[in-house]
């Protein structure tokens, strides 16, 4: 019966204790003992000697004996493994009866339960308990004496507890901060991204919640502050909250230097125009630092100035939302009048900041840049800084920054990085204005060399010349028209590669190295053509790639007109016919120019000029766009050519490049010229316009 029992059972018999039977769990907890053998030398293992005490007074009294141990016992175990171990155990006096009707010898009945995983979960339990207690104590210790501003919520979210530090900080009472209360102390502008934030927390439960925001201080100003909160689960279930709030000003204002610092150096050193340069200054303030942000560009050195007020160009505004409606809004680009005296002129003339503070709507006319003072008075501007930027010790632009409403007046932090922005951008700007200067002087020089056309009584002659308006640079075409002596008209159509003044230089000596070589001489024009190759293969070999069309408008036998023209690697003329037909000449078709070898010869064509038609040269501005093959381009100006034939020379030019220069990429230079009709009327001609057109006429 007891083979099999779940307890360690064992039968010690006689006066000497004899261990007569062990059953298998007692084998198992204390190994296989020999049987036989007196108790205390079968288990001479065992360190707790009372034990056997015990045994021989149960014994000799007949008295039960059961406890429990507090200390462990120590014993080897069948795999020889030496262990401690806890053990309840009870010991009872014993008469095995074998039912021969020998005499009756007594023994003693040992049953042992081990408790030894019970014993060490109690002894974990104590400790952990023991562990928590001390550390909850130094946690509540930390929180009344510490800073730390520290709070606990429900697992709503709803406040339930704050420490000092936070009451004092915020100068919030306890009440005032339970429940939602506490987001009272965000700064209205981001009380409801922080609101959002920590209701989408509250319903999601990350691990941790970071949120980083402006808080109010005791004294009324923001600081910012990084929020932290986890979740205290039991049992899997959000039971509360436990969160803290840590002051990050100084590193947010390090960071925030950086991002705009960079965000700067980026954004204008990317611009091609001061006036792109300028106004991603002015959005890196707003609203960053300041509530609004003009910039002025003044069109030339701002020195010497005189007494007399001076001109400025506004070229971009920035204001932060909500200062901006349809009827409420700063003054947008444009030229202004400075003010002798006032604080805008004072930054000019010093070449210093200049700071003043009216009282909100009711700033003077002096105190705020021009063109801007019903704005300021409408928003409430409290605070304006006036700050001149200098390239080179020359005033170039003013940034003007205000504060309005409850921001507070711009101080030395917000002031300090402005001009840590505008020192960051004036390498950049410096290099944009020169390049403006001398791309000035290339437009100069370019508009200097498109001359009217001659204007003749039995030919009409047009020339355009359009800048792009998506390109800030100058291009190289260019466009000319004369009367030779031998009667001829001569027509010149030509692009020089690149958009800028080396561009235009060279554009200039093509000009008028082929002016000479036509007036020189009365021959075909691709033999000219081929003696300006030459020429430039022999003084300016490293001259960058020139097209043209040179073309003279002859008189033909029985008294018509024709063409004799070459191309080199120019778009082709187009021939309009007054019935409105066109197309395109490609006869005299040849190389761009310096790119014939020395022994070859140069194209020319001649084609006969049919009273009322119309020869088109252009270039190639006018069929490029960005994404399209050149034949549609050129497909494109055949049709809308042959559409005008018969209006007015003039409108037949504006109609075929005004659409098309908002588009381009490009500049687009053309030259027109109309042959009378058979009754020696030109076709579509204003009777009372004098034949001709100035450039862009």
């Amino acid at each position: 019966m007891l083979d099999k029992a779940p307890v360690a059972v064992a039968l010690f018999m006689g006066p000497r204790l004899l261990l007569a039977y062990t059953n298998a769990e007692y084998k198992e907890l204390y190994g296989d003992r020999p049987l036989g053998v007196p108790a205390r030398e079968a288990l001479r293992d065992l360190e707790q000697a009372v034990a056997f005490d015990w045994a021989e007074r149960v014994l000799e009294t007949g008295e039960a004996f059961r406890v429990t141990s507090e200390s462990p016992v120590r014993l080897r175990d069948k795999y020889g493994e030496v262990r401690d171990r806890y053990f309840t155990i009870s010991m009872s006096r014993a008469t095995p009866r074998d039912g021969s009707g020998g005499p009756e010898e007594q023994g003693v009945l040992f049953v042992a339960l081990e408790i030894t995983a019970e014993v060490t979960a109690r002894e974990q339990i104590r400790t952990l308990a023991e562990t928590r207690r001390r550390a909850l104590q130094r946690y509540e210790s930390l929180v009344t004496a510490g800073t730390q501003m520290v709070w606990v919520a429900d697992p709503a979210g709803l406040v339930t507890e704050s420490s000092p530090a936070w009451e004092e900080a915020t100068g919030l009472s306890a009440p005032e901060l339970r429940g939602n209360g506490w987001l009272n102390s965000a700064h209205r502008e981001d009380r409801q991204e922080l609101a959002g934030a920590w209701e989408r927390a509250v319903e999601e439960v990350p691990q941790l919640f970071r949120h980083t925001c402006r808080l109010r201080h005791a004294d009324g100003s923001y600081r910012h502050f990084e929020l932290r909160a986890v979740p205290v689960r039991e049992s899997g279930r959000v039971v509360e909250w436990v969160g803290a709030c840590a002051d990050i000003e100084d590193r947010w204002q390090v960071d925030r230097r950086k991002d705009l610092l960079a965000r700067v150096s980026s954004a204008v050193t990317e611009s091609t125009r001061v006036e792109e340069a300028l106004a991603s200054l002015g959005e890196a303030i707003v609203p960053e630092l300041a509530d609004g942000c003009g910039l002025y560009l003044f069109a030339g050195p701002t020195e010497p100035l005189t007494d007399e007020p001076f001109l400025v160009n506004r070229v971009a505004v920035s204001v932060r939302d909500g200062l901006v409606t349809e009827d409420m809004a700063p003054a947008p680009p444009r030229q202004e009048l400075v003010a002798r005296g006032s604080a805008f002129d004072l930054a000019v003339r010093e070449r210093r900041p200049v700071h003043r503070y009216p009282r909100p709507g009711a700033a003077e006319p002096g105190d705020v840049p021009p063109g801007t003072l019903t704005w300021a008075n409408a928003v409430g501007v409290h605070d304006i800084v006036m700050v001149p930027i200098t390239v080179g010790d020359v005033v170039v632009s003013v940034l003007t920054a205000y504060a309005c409403g409850d921001r507070p007046p711009l101080g030395s932090t917000e002031l300090t990085l402005i001009r840590d922005l505008i020192d960051q951008s004036k390498p950049s700007l410096g290099h944009i204005l020169e390049y403006r200067r001398t791309q000035r002087i290339a437009l100069a020089l370019q508009q200097s060399l498109l001359t009217e056309p001659p204007r003749l009584d039995d030919l009409e002659i047009i020339a355009r010349y359009e800048p792009s308006a998506m390109a800030d640079e100058v291009g190289g075409d260019w466009y000319d028209s004369f009367v030779l002596p031998d009667g001829a008209v001569t027509l010149i159509i030509g692009d020089v590669a690149g958009h800028d003044l080396a561009a235009a230089i060279t554009m200039g000596k093509m000009r008028n190295m082929l002016r000479g070589l036509v007036v020189d001489r009365q021959e075909p024009p691709g033999d000219i053509l081929r003696r300006l190759d030459l020429g430039t293969q022999i003084l300016n070999p490293e001259e960058t790639t020139t097209t043209c069309v040179l073309a003279r408008v002859e008189h033909a036998p029985g008294g018509r007109r024709q063409l004799h023209y070459s191309v080199a690697g120019h778009p082709p003329p187009l021939l309009v016919g007054p019935e409105g037909t066109a197309r395109f000449l490609d006869q005299g078709q040849d190389v761009l120019l310096g790119g014939l070898a020395t022994d070859m010869v140069r194209n020319s064509a001649v084609e006969p000029l049919p009273p009322g038609s119309t020869v088109f040269l252009y270039t190639d501005g006018l069929i490029e766009r960005p994404g399209q093959d050149i034949d549609d381009g050129l497909a494109w100006l055949r049709r809308k050519a042959a559409g005008l034939a018969t209006v007015p020379l003039a409108d037949f030019c504006r109609e075929l490049v005004e659409g098309v220069a908002e588009q381009s990429n490009d500049d687009i230079a053309v030259v027109a010229v109309r042959v009378p009709d058979d009754d020696g009327a030109i076709s579509g001609a204003d009777p009372g316009a004098i034949p001709g057109a100035a450039p862009g006429g």
